[in-house]
């Protein structure tokens, strides 16, 4: 049957529509200007004439930022960063959630009361640097790994999921002489891999954005990710990151700063629609469904 819109559910609908037109314009239109600035000349920078589309192309910016090889090591320590750390945090919270899923675990009441305690309250900012240094992982790229391991949230939801599975699979496989182990890795996350996606790219866009621990912990500005690199360029302006034997004339420190913002969100802006849909999954992954 045919549902025939009122002038009122029309109206209602354009302005919706108008709305978020707006919204998704605005939030865009930040990209479209570091695009077009980038690829800018200096000269049209300096005389302030950028809208949202370049008026005089130029690639001097990005010749400037890749003469050197600070932005690939950075972009290569992130990636490393982002690789292994996604896969750390998805092996530790797998191997604590799937036990936690277990009413038969002795002391499972305690443990979770302790994984919620950690969602409400932590031990601060200088408590943890200690524990970092004493662990000898001041200075490492380890030191931006393993203490954000496991997700408190993140191993809740684990946790709710894995309960969802039936109980007779896994006594299958018992029976067929799987011990715990592996029911874990043969058994339970195969199916998982819904959530193990969705988990996958949350923790990986988490490591890919951090730079306050990196700051916190490395001295080294060799092993900089590139978030950090990003904002000594933006932030304290520094700038001079290239070959200083171009000529000034050619080189705009706002154009380099919007190359480098270009340059270091290409990478996840090129991965996030293909895994969008995970988000939406992730919404729903552990609740309780009627």
């Amino acid at each position: 049957m045919k549902y025939d819109k009122t002038w009122g559910n029309r109206l209602f609908d354009w302005i919706n529509y108008s709305l978020l037109f707006i919204i998704a314009l605005l939030c865009v239109l930040p990209f479209v200007y570091v695009l077009a600035v980038s690829f800018t000349s200096p000269q049209e920078v300096v005389k302030g004439g950028i809208i949202l589309f370049p008026k005089q192309w130029s690639l001097s910016a990005y010749e400037y930022i890749f003469s050197t090889n600070t932005l690939w090591r950075s972009m290569l320590v992130s990636i490393y960063i982002t690789v292994v750390g996604t896969f750390i945090n998805l092996l530790m919270t797998s191997l604590m959630a799937y036990p936690l899923a277990k009413q038969t675990l002795r002391g499972r009441g305690p443990i979770l009361l302790g994984v919620l305690f950690t969602m409400l309250f932590s031990g601060g900012l200088i408590p943890t640097y200690f524990v970092v240094k004493e662990l000898h992982l001041t200075n490492t790229l380890w030191s931006l790994m393993i203490p954000s391991a496991i997700s408190a949230f993140n191993l809740i939801v684990l946790k709710n999921f894995f309960q969802q599975i039936p109980d007779g699979l896994e006594d299958s496989a018992k029976i067929d002489g799987c011990n715990d182990v592996g029911v874990l890795f043969r058994i339970v996350l195969p199916l998982s891999m819904p959530a193990m996606a969705t988990f996958s790219l949350f923790y990986a866009v988490a490591h890919w954005n951090q730079f306050f621990n990196a700051i916190l912990y490395i001295n080294d500005n060799t092993k900089w990710p590139i978030q950090v690199l990003l904002r000594e360029i933006v932030i304290l302006a520094q700038s001079r990151i290239g070959d200083t034997s171009m000529d000034d004339a050619e080189i705009q420190p706002l154009t380099i700063r919007m190359a480098v913002i270009v340059f270091a969100t290409l990478p996840i802006l090129i991965v996030y629609p293909f895994l969008q849909k995970h988000f939406a999954k992730g919404v729903m992954l552990g609740s309780v469904k009627g």
